[in-house]
């Protein structure tokens, strides 16, 4: 597959479809919830939007990862959680209602955040003639795939519930599907250096994936947030749109070996998330059980 195919097609069409299917579940009454679950929320997002980059950075660092690979990584921390997590969420007995605010407010918040996060991972890690700061022309054109498909899928939810409903399962599938391809692609492309990244990030893909829901669960039950949505936090930031963060790397900074970490983590998180919710479920059965 060509990289530009990839890159200027089927890239853009995924992650407007994923955004899409995002907007189909949220309602204005998603955003208003913030007065519902502000204790909950706040926490939430200080674990997505601070902690996550400072877990992420201290893992590149401490595992030596080569500068691109560091920089694919933080892309991850960077990026707001996908609609997976509403799904694993649903799963594992979490509160889907908070998963479904929490994305929905950190997607906006994120259009502000990444570019800054992603610079500086930049500036960081690459050498100054090698880092090329995310342009302003492209945060807007990152802004728009995101937010246009976003505002759409609310705009059919609020004017046509039944077609929403319809299209929720479609572009569900669609969804899963185009993420599959986009790793499938990404890997191909750095089919010459996959199994050497994989040694490289795998490791640090693993604990990033592990820590960021350990966080999300343990650190809001120590502020006394309740465990269903401490489960629904620990899905949220455990479980990023790796699509968003291959796109950024492809079709923004136009490195492909950034796009490895993202790639990896995609396929690792699945996994991981569903023994998460295997763990959190089988403690909660105890606890009602005694």
């Amino acid at each position: 597959m060509e990289t530009n195919l990839l890159t200027t097609v089927i890239l853009p069409i995924a992650l407007g479809i994923i955004m899409l299917g995002l907007g189909l579940g949220l309602s204005l009454d998603d955003f208003k919830r913030v007065a519902l679950y502000p204790k909950a929320i706040v926490i939430g997002l200080i674990c997505q939007m601070v902690l996550l980059p400072v877990i992420c950075f201290v893992i590149a660092i401490g595992l030596q990862l080569p500068p691109e690979l560091a920089v694919g990584l933080m892309l991850l921390a960077a990026s707001p959680g996908g609609p997976t997590a509403n799904l694993y969420s649903h799963l594992a007995k979490g509160d889907v209602a908070l998963n479904i605010s929490l994305t929905a407010i950190n997607s906006l918040l994120t259009l502000i955040s990444l570019p800054f996060i992603v610079n500086f991972s930049l500036q960081y890690f690459l050498v100054s003639e090698q880092a090329i700061p995310m342009q302003f022309k492209k945060i807007i054109e990152v802004f728009l795939i995101v937010l246009i498909p976003v505002i759409l899928g609310m705009l059919v939810k609020a004017k046509k519930p039944e077609i929403s409903e319809r299209m929720d399962k479609p572009v569900r599938i669609l969804s899963a599907l185009f993420l599959a391809l986009i790793i499938i692609s990404a890997i191909i492309k750095e089919k010459a250096n996959v199994m050497i990244y994989f040694q490289e990030v795998g490791l640090a893909a693993f604990l990033f994936n592990v820590l960021s829901m350990m966080a999300g669960y343990f650190i809001p039950q120590l502020f006394s947030v309740n465990k269903k949505q401490a489960i629904s936090i620990g899905m949220e930031i455990g479980i990023h749109n790796g699509t968003l963060a291959i796109y950024i790397a492809l079709n923004v900074l136009g490195n492909s070996a950034m796009s490895i970490p993202p790639a990896i983590y995609s396929l690792i998180m699945f996994f991981t998330a569903a023994f998460f919710g295997y763990l959190v479920n089988k403690k909660q059965n105890k606890t009602l059980v005694n």
